[in-house]
């Protein structure tokens, strides 16, 4: 078995070497992020720190793993907490079980300390929950997934992402579709917190840095669904719930009909009250699980909540 403490070195994650994180991604999911997507994405200079994170060279100096968490702003029992959301973990097929992962991992533990980060969070799927628990994790609760389908048989997103010589002329046709209910805004505000809970503190920077992904938010009868347009139509938020929230999602399902898109989506915190609101029609599918890691003092964990804008990937 090669040892891989002589075959890796490592470096901070920085603007020297963020487009390393392209090449590393191609190798480890065969395509590529559109340019620059990495830098915005870990460019968290809103909140005092960004980077944060450990690339790992072979010999040749060709990035084999990376594992990064984003700083981000919680509120916690009244006032705003320093933490990171854990992001993306890579490893080149050629050095998987080598432990690198593990040490990529615990110098970013080591560098959260160092910046003041005092709490890291994430929600980890089933391969990589054993390592998580491994390091000092905490999981709290499994987020539900809601998969509402709406009918409709003619498939454009589905027929668009199979050829993409027509994604631009679909691109096209939702901007016409969308036109009439977009708001002039970059997202909503956290739900959660207006349920009482703790969780990601959405002010303006923080929506200004979330625009890494490309979302929008409409207005159905009143409510703001913060959206995105990939695999099927997601809801990573909705704001001004209360009164005409039935009618707006009817009205979604139609809305997303006409596109073309076959299933609305959601995945949130239970407990909260857009989860009770839509199991009283749908029916909840555990998803990913939230967990933690304190990094400095003694935060707890319970009272935290999420929604699907919160997560990365959204």
């Amino acid at each position: 078995m090669i040892n891989p403490g002589s075959t890796y070195i490592t470096e901070r994650l920085g603007l020297n070497n963020i487009a390393d994180m392209d090449l590393l991604y191609k190798a480890v999911y065969g395509y590529e992020r559109p340019v620059g997507f990495f830098q915005k994405k870990y460019d968290t200079d809103y909140t005092g720190v960004k980077y944060i994170g450990y690339l790992a060279y072979n010999q040749q100096h060709q990035p084999i793993a990376f594992y990064g968490v984003i700083p981000t702003l919680v509120w916690y029992n009244g006032k705003t907490v320093l933490a990171a959301q854990s992001a993306d973990t890579m490893t080149h097929p050629g050095y998987r079980n080598m432990g690198v992962f593990r040490a990529l991992a615990n110098l970013t533990y080591a560098l959260c300390k160092q910046e003041g980060i005092s709490l890291v969070f994430g929600f980890p799927n089933q391969n990589s929950l054993p390592g998580f628990i491994k390091m000092g994790w905490h999981i709290t609760e499994s987020l539900d997934s809601f998969q509402i389908r709406v009918g409709g048989m003619l498939q454009l997103q589905m027929i668009a992402r199979r050829y993409p010589v027509l994604r631009p002329l679909y691109n096209w046709y939702t901007d016409r579709i969308l036109k009439n209910y977009l708001k002039n805004k970059k997202g909503v505000q956290n739900s959660v917190l207006a349920d009482g809970y703790n969780g990601v503190f959405r002010d303006d920077n923080y929506l200004n840095y979330k625009t890494y992904s490309p979302t929008r938010v409409i207005e159905i009868d009143g409510v703001l669904f913060w959206i995105k347009l990939q695999n099927g139509l997601q809801v990573g938020d909705i704001a001004n719930i209360a009164g005409n929230f039935d009618s707006a999602l009817q009205k979604l399902k139609a809305l997303a009909r006409k596109l073309g898109i076959t299933q609305i989506y959601f995945q949130l915190s239970p407990q909260t009250h857009l989860h009770t609101v839509l199991s009283r029609d749908y029916k909840p599918v555990p998803a990913f699980q939230a967990g933690f890691k304190n990094i400095e003092g003694d935060l707890v964990h319970e009272n935290i909540k999420f929604t699907l804008a919160d997560i990365d990937i959204f």
